[in-house]
């Protein structure tokens, strides 16, 4: 069966739009097959389109000859024109803009899976020129179209969308070695010296096993046995190629903060379990607490606005919350616990809203407890996990 992604009616309402729409995100979360879509709506309302996968060397060739022709060649493509990978694409920025500012009766529709000179040429070439959607695995929403799937599937095998449909657990794990295996291969041999390939994939082992705990690259380093510059150029790639989202700790000054540390999650929880070769139950799991806090951070994250931003606070003492979810720069803080027994608040929520008493609430998902508490005057709302999913109460409240 198909699913219907959340992200097709914006996108589809880019198709009136002259700005060049640019579809950013991982390998494997659906870019190809949401471009098909748009390319299959684009159609039905009468227009022509043209489609070039540029990981196809019959395509790249149709757009390899001098700027001007390529130009032409997407001008006498059609009404829409859509460019799968188009970072293999030559001057591809500088292209779009000519395009763009001769006002030409072609929209283009393109995906990129690394954004390591992507973002450079966008603000340089194509500022004002162009729209930009982040593309995510599946949400829990979007995978639970599929009969009897729910968050037990999604927290032992993630979101990406070719697994959806597989009938078997073998089938499902071999899709997810082969994308890893396919980003070391074809993505980082290209970015990183092949010597360090070795350590890479440790950092990645190190990583998965220690996702949601503080990122202390000096430890990495050691046990890897790289240098700790190498440590954080091989972070930046897995940041740049969409891999990994780090997250910084927050901060009000306060001197008993932890300011410079550093937390990653992989952009989906199947990766990291491929990576930590665990695909148990998620009722068997000794990590189900990471499995959960993963879930809900990665929900969120899909979800936020230019004003908004996800950090998390820890303090010398050992006072922490796992999330801080910023908006206009309020803070509120987020935490994630399994099974409750009542609603009673994490001691570091209130050590958190006391330290910053213009934190209007707190949110705490977990399995077991849907409930509103009061701490000092301010509520804490205690929601089930998959209802972070949509935080869209922040809205109103923030």
């Amino acid at each position: 069966m198909k699913i219907n992604r959340n992200i097709i009616k914006r996108l589809e309402a880019e198709l009136s739009e002259p700005k060049i729409s640019i579809l950013l995100g991982a390998r494997q979360v659906g870019k190809t097959t949401l471009l098909h879509d748009i390319e299959e709506i684009a159609q039905k309302d009468g227009k022509k389109t043209a489609f070039y996968d540029l990981e196809s060397s019959a395509d790249l060739m149709k757009l390899s000859g001098d700027q001007q022709s390529v130009i032409d060649q997407i001008l006498s493509g059609g009404d829409v024109v859509f460019i799968d990978e188009f970072h293999y694409l030559k001057n591809a920025s500088k292209i779009f803009k000519a395009i763009y500012d001769q006002k030409a009766p072609v929209k283009i529709f393109a995906t990129g899976s690394s954004s390591m000179e992507i973002h450079k040429h966008l603000k340089e070439s194509l500022a004002g020129r162009f729209y930009r959607t982040m593309i995510f695995p599946l949400t829990l929403s979007e995978i639970e179209q599929i009969p009897k799937t729910n968050i037990g599937d999604y927290l032992q095998w993630g979101g990406l969308p070719e697994l959806a449909h597989c009938k078997t657990d073998d089938q499902r794990s071999n899709i997810l070695e082969n994308i890893v295996s396919t980003y070391i291969t074809k993505d980082i041999k290209s970015l990183i010296r092949e010597e360090n390939i070795r350590g890479f994939n440790t950092m990645l082992y190190l990583l998965a096993s220690n996702q949601g705990s503080l990122v202390v690259k000096s430890e990495i380093a050691r046990e890897v046995g790289i240098s700790e510059p190498t440590v954080s150029r091989h972070l930046e790639i897995l940041k740049q190629t969409y891999v990994c989202h780090m997250l910084n700790s927050f901060s009000g000054n306060l001197g008993n903060e932890l300011k410079k540390s550093i937390k990653s999650y992989f952009f989906d929880i199947g990766i990291r379990n491929c990576l930590v070769k665990d695909f148990r139950l998620f009722t068997a799991r000794e990590d189900k607490g990471t499995l959960n806090e993963t879930f809900v951070f990665l929900h969120m994250y899909r979800q936020l606005k230019p004003n908004m931003e996800i950090r998390f606070w820890r303090t010398k003492k050992g006072e922490e919350v796992d999330f801080i979810l910023i908006k206009n720069r309020v803070p509120v803080p987020v935490e994630v616990k399994s099974n409750l027994k009542d609603c009673s608040i994490p001691s570091g929520m209130k050590a958190f809203l006391r330290a910053y008493p213009k934190s209007p609430f707190g949110i705490v998902f977990n399995e077991t407890q849907e409930n509103t508490c009061e701490f000092e005057g301010k509520p804490i709302y205690f929601q089930n996990i998959s209802k972070a999913e949509s935080v869209e109460y922040l809205q109103t409240v923030l």
